[in-house]
């Protein structure tokens, strides 16, 4: 018998992260990577003190008042917690954490890569070289637009907004943006960034429209038919963000009928499922939510989230407790 406290690990973590968290506590770890379905949730609501969830697990009111619920706080590993129903966690008294900033360069390297890979026609000629098609260099062949001089509009200026903005000012791109509330002078001054009227106004004069809000009901569907039909017929619409952020069916018919130039997509409104218009489009460039993934990333939100659980388990306010 151990006298630790019980521990669910929802998802496979970085080995440094999982070795970790055995050693620390009586750790079950997700060997399958399988997402757990609704009735092993219920039951680890009674046989562990603690999660580690993912943005793959609904954590829902129903599920919070469980019967003889054990489960005392949520460490989630990720950012974002528009999975989890704060309000509900709050009523029943379990503490949630985040693992806020860690993420910030690995998200915001993925969107410059979306936007390259857009503009350049990255995505066409890659599935062309691989499929055999290629049949050599000609001045006509797969011409696409530079980003160098080009309008970069971002949605939301937080952190991950904030560090797309230096990559872009280091190719060359203009930096406007739109947000709730105007960012500190010296923010704006250092990005050489300048603030839109609105979403719409912004969607209406850049040549590419990249999205940094978070999730839930006040940005779903932020991103509809009639702010893609202010866009220009060139512009690139890029999200790293949540995939409800976006309407998307009105992204697809926009992009099918020509309204926007191309699309790049690392996140999707129905994950992991992608709208059929969407696969099917030459100028969609899609990624399977690569935006934390990488090494150095995933490991330090794994330790984020156990030094929330240790301060908690130890009697300590967590560091990046939301609710």
């Amino acid at each position: 018998m151990t006298d630790l406290p019980k521990l669910l690990v929802t998802r496979r973590l970085p080995d440094t992260v999982e070795r970790y968290l055995t050693d620390t506590w009586d750790t079950t770890l997700n060997i399958d990577d399988q997402p757990l379905d609704r009735r092993a949730l219920v039951e680890a609501m009674t046989g562990y003190d603690a999660w580690m969830p993912t943005i793959t697990d609904r954590i829902d009111a129903d599920l919070l008042a469980t019967p003889g619920r054990r489960v005392r706080i949520l460490a989630n590993y990720g950012g974002g917690v528009d999975h989890i129903d704060l309000a509900a966690a709050r009523e029943a008294g379990v503490v949630v954490t985040n693992t806020p900033d860690v993420l910030t360069e690995a998200t915001a390297e993925i969107a410059i890569l979306l936007m390259l890979m857009a503009a350049r026609r990255a995505g066409e000629g890659e599935r062309e070289v691989r499929a055999g098609a290629w049949t050599g260099w000609r001045p006509s062949h797969l011409i696409g637009q530079g980003l160098s001089g080009k309008t970069l509009g971002l949605i939301g200026f937080g952190r991950i907004a904030q560090a797309t903005a230096a990559k872009a000012k280091g190719l060359g791109m203009r930096i406007r943006y739109a947000s709730r509330s105007a960012a500190a002078p010296e923010v704006e001054q250092a990005l050489e960034a300048t603030r839109a009227a609105s979403p719409q106004a912004l969607a209406a004069e850049c040549d590419i429209l990249s999205l940094h809000v978070p999730g839930g009901e006040g940005t779903r569907h932020m991103v509809d038919a009639d702010l893609l039909s202010r866009m220009r017929p060139h512009a690139i619409v890029v999200n790293t963000a949540r995939g409800p952020v976006i309407d998307e069916e009105a992204l697809a018919d926009a992009l099918t009928r020509g309204v926007i130039g191309s699309v790049g997509l690392d996140v999707y409104e129905r994950e992991p499922v992608v709208h059929p218009a969407l696969l099917a489009h030459p100028r969609a460039v899609l990624l399977p939510h690569l935006g934390s993934a990488t090494i150095e990333a995933r490991t330090a939100m794994g330790m984020r989230a156990a030094d929330n659980l240790a301060a908690f388990l130890r009697g300590d306010e967590p560091a990046d407790r939301v609710a």
